[in-house]
């Protein structure tokens, strides 16, 4: 029996895709890897004078002026002399006064951010624009207008003109941001709250400020960062070395004709540290509060 066959014009042929290559895989790994290299190189540079910082402070004085850049000689007693130099009581005053001005913004602008976001009340918008301008103001333009302030109070020399000052300073940023992070949680959360019993406190509390979390986070890290740096206002309100916050009191190892390097940076690395230690604690959060409604 003949088998019929279809002619070879008739028969079917299927067309094979063309491959791509690894042309699409390929572009977005290299991009992917020169915005990586990119990122560490960015590092390195911002990191970079903190190793300088670091390894300045570990050399004799001798060594100082050695174009070497890791040291001949390992001198760890400089980061324990820093004990002995009284500067311990410096930092802690820094840690009140960082801790104080964090915790009066927060007692601030919760409240004051919580209201406007929720409440359209006449000359809201006047409110937060006058905020606004406050930011615009540096503590070094008007540092002779708070001296004088502090002077007829008789403040002057005291932690607390150093916790009210960085305070009020950084209001302004805590306002805005919390504003902002309150504004982009639904009312309807809130209303389900005061349905299940609650009252505006309860869900404040339970339901809005856990929400609000990265944000209250985002403005107490950059609060207390803010207040730990600051120098000019503390240099000029502070007569006593035991009340100088740990910048001024750093300034004790700058001489008229001699600086003490070592000593000067070994106090620095001790300075950063509580920093560094705070803000990787918290820097999942930090990130949450600064992207919030980025993404949609």
């Amino acid at each position: 029996m003949a088998v019929k066959t279809m002619p070879p014009q008739a028969q079917p042929h299927h067309h094979a895709r063309p491959r791509r290559g690894g042309s699409s895989r390929v572009m977005p790994r290299l991009k992917t890897t020169l915005v990586a290299a990119a990122a560490y190189v960015i590092a390195l540079l911002f990191l970079f004078p903190y190793v300088v910082m670091l390894l300045t402070s570990l050399r004799s004085q001798e060594s100082l002026r050695d174009v070497t850049f890791w040291p001949q000689e390992w001198v760890w007693s400089n980061l324990a002399d820093f004990w002995g130099s009284g500067l311990a009581g410096n930092l802690w005053v820094t840690i009140k006064v960082a801790g104080g001005s964090t915790i009066l913004v927060l007692l601030v602008a919760l409240p004051a951010a919580y209201y406007s976001a929720r409440h359209n009340f006449r000359g809201r918008t006047a409110f937060l624009i006058l905020v606004l301008i406050t930011q615009m103001f540096q503590p070094t333009a008007m540092v002779v207008g708070i001296y004088r302030e502090f002077f007829q109070f008789g403040l002057v020399d005291s932690i607390w003109a150093l916790i009210l000052v960085n305070g009020g300073f950084n209001l302004a940023f805590a306002v805005w941001i919390l504003n902002a992070y309150f504004s982009s949680i639904p009312r309807e959360l809130e209303e389900a709250a005061f349905i299940d019993g609650n009252g505006r406190f309860g869900a404040l509390f339970r339901i809005t400020l856990p929400l609000a979390m990265p944000g209250v986070i985002t403005a107490l890290i950059f609060t207390f960062i803010a207040a730990w740096n600051e120098f000019v206002v503390a240099l000029t309100l502070t007569t006593t070395t035991a009340n100088q916050p740990l910048p001024v009191a750093l300034n004790s190892f700058i001489g008229q004709y001699q600086v003490d390097w070592q000593n000067l940076f070994a106090g620095s690395v001790i300075a950063t540290i509580p920093v560094i230690i705070l803000f990787a604690l918290i820097e999942r959060k930090v990130v949450g509060g600064l992207t919030a409604g980025s993404i949609k």
